[in-house]
């Protein structure tokens, strides 16, 4: 990182230094270190800023490469927003010479309860930085949060997630305790997991009847599925940022996107369930039918030879008194 950083800052004195003041009229610029923070601007601000993200949504932004666009984009910031997770974000701003205040709004977002609280500081750090009054915004906003809360609610309720044991990955946890699913086993970065932990990962999966893996998409998802097949699971990826699809313009919009896709997980993986047990109710009946036949198979040989024996006794018994 301290390479990168020096490389832009190479750059960056090729690159004159910004007028102090804005082109009187402009438009504020905010600059977000991600979408979810862009989209919460997004929603509140609409066109009365420039927004500008850093970190695309479909990587972990803890392990995003600044690039020396992101240096002229930091230049221009009226007002910076981070969550605090960054670890490039400081040098960044060092190298870009900004004078911009820096914002960071701390805390996770993946539940209607915790993102109200970023909205509502998003709104504040507009207000007090950038003088720009979203109440009416941000009660609207707040108001299609609960909403939400109660959608995923009831969509959890008629899916079945509720009680449904599931392992799955630290960043989507406090989503996945919202719709009430039974968590069975937690894992951090793939990276980070030891081979002690996955095993323990595989043992109480197994153990529980673990029916899915959920994994965070920008963590990568090689360990999921491998994990998804130890235990015959089904693996299903999940997204924290929006604009990785079609239509995730904020972050409601990926809850119930995210929502959609644990419904089909999960519906393959009862589906899997079922036929895994009618093939063993199968085995067994076949074995029973083996078990009948032979059996069977037995009484009849018994009968016959116990005829047999009754035959020879008769024949005995008959030459015994014609003597």
């Amino acid at each position: 990182m301290r390479l990168e950083v020096l490389s832009l800052l190479l750059i960056a004195m090729l690159v004159p230094l910004p007028s102090a003041v804005h082109a009187q009229g402009s438009k504020p610029i905010v600059v977000c270190t991600t979408s979810v923070l862009a989209s919460i601007v997004k929603d509140l601000a609409g066109d009365r800023v420039v927004v500008e993200v850093i970190a695309p949504p479909s990587i972990c932004p803890a392990h995003y490469a600044v690039k020396p666009s992101d240096v002229e984009k930091l230049r221009e910031a009226s007002l910076i927003l981070a969550h605090g997770f960054e670890p490039w974000l400081r040098d960044l701003v060092k190298v870009s010479g900004s004078r911009a205040p820096v914002v960071y709004v701390r805390g996770p977002w993946n539940t209607p309860t915790a993102l109200r609280e970023r909205y509502i500081e998003v709104a504040k750090a507009l207000e007090k930085y950038l003088g720009l009054n979203v109440s009416a915004r941000l009660e609207k906003c707040l108001r299609a949060i609960d909403e939400t809360a109660r959608w995923l609610k009831r969509f959890a309720e008629e899916h079945g997630f509720v009680g449904t044991p599931v392992i799955v990955m630290l960043w989507q946890r406090p989503f996945i305790a919202f719709l009430g699913f039974r968590i069975v086993g937690v894992y951090g970065p793939p990276e980070k997991v030891s081979l002690r932990e996955f095993e323990q990962l595989v043992e109480n999966g197994t153990k529980y009847h673990a029916l899915l893996v959920v994994d965070n998409l920008q963590s990568g998802t090689a360990l999921g599925k491998k994990l998804a097949e130890e235990i015959g699971a089904v693996e299903v990826a999940l997204t924290n940022f929006p604009y990785t699809a079609p239509g995730l313009n904020n972050v409601t919009q990926v809850m119930k996107y995210d929502a959609q896709l644990l419904a089909q997980a999960l519906s393959y993986a009862r589906l899997r369930h079922s036929a895994s047990l009618l093939a063993k109710l199968r085995s067994e009946v076949d074995e029973l039918r083996t078990s009948l036949s032979l059996w069977m198979y037995g009484c009849i040989a018994s009968i016959v030879v116990n005829a047999v024996l009754a035959a020879c006794i008769a024949v005995l018994v008959k030459r015994l008194r014609q003597r």
